[in-house]
């Protein structure tokens, strides 16, 4: 189970929740929406030493959520376009990338007409084939398809494997650097760069940068990195 660390409710950020992917206005607002705790400014922006770590006192308005890496199995989804049949049962779809190659027979499958994006029909994988480069897979749905609609999205769900991974919401993305906050023993936070494999619909796999059972800030991360963004942007000129 995740560690969660509760900490104060009566105050309050926004945050804007798209996929994995978190997103934030960041201001000197923020700086100001934090308590001082008996802390003055110059304390809360003071910047550490190189590699600087964000303190549990900086995030004391935050509910953070600690992740592990840790060996699991990667579910990816392959998405594509295609027709279904006069029977309103059958679609076929073709993948013209490496990924097809992960499609077998028996696997999930969701689909949806492009216009009636409500309607979601759940089926499986009922024939692959592949040619020239091309994996062409029928899809079977569980009922019958809208009278009428004849092209439909195709989202397989395939299985990729056991790796080393951690939830794809702790990952900060920096032009083509990946950076985590990791728990020190201290109380403190640190980033860290990572190297990455492939992302899943939960989990990326952790190519380096960390090890089996090491922890992670999940819920929380874009926040703990603005204020360490905000403690180099702001050094205190005493220190």
């Amino acid at each position: 189970m995740p560690a969660r660390r509760r900490l104060s409710a009566c105050r309050v950020l926004s945050i804007v929740v798209v996929g994995h992917r978190q997103f934030a206005y960041v201001s000197f607002l923020l700086l100001f929406a934090l308590p001082l705790s008996g802390q003055g400014i110059r304390e809360r922006i003071r910047a550490a030493t190189p590699g600087t770590k964000v303190s549990d006192t900086q995030a004391a308005d935050l509910t953070l959520t600690l992740g592990t890496a840790s060996m699991r199995s990667i579910q990816q989804v392959i998405r594509t376009g295609g027709t279904i049949d006069k029977s309103h049962k059958v679609i076929t779809a073709t993948i013209s990338t490496p990924e097809g190659s992960f499609v077998q027979v028996g696997q999930r499958v969701r689909s949806f007409p492009p216009e009636s994006k409500s309607s979601m029909y759940q089926a499986r994988v009922t024939g692959v084939s592949s040619s020239n480069g091309k994996t062409t897979v029928e899809a079977t749905l569980s009922g019958q398809g809208i009278e009428g609609r004849v092209n439909y999205v195709v989202e397989i769900v395939v299985e990729r494997g056991v790796f080393l991974c951690i939830p794809s919401e702790a990952i900060i993305e920096e032009g083509d650097r990946r950076i985590v906050y990791v728990p020190e023993k201290d109380g403190t936070y640190a980033p860290r760069k990572i190297e990455t494999g492939f992302q899943g619909e939960l989990y990326t796999q952790v190519l380096g940068g960390l090890g089996d059972g090491d922890q992670v800030v999940t819920f929380g991360s874009f926040f703990i990195d603005a204020e360490h963004k905000l403690k180099h942007a702001n050094p205190d000129p005493g220190q």
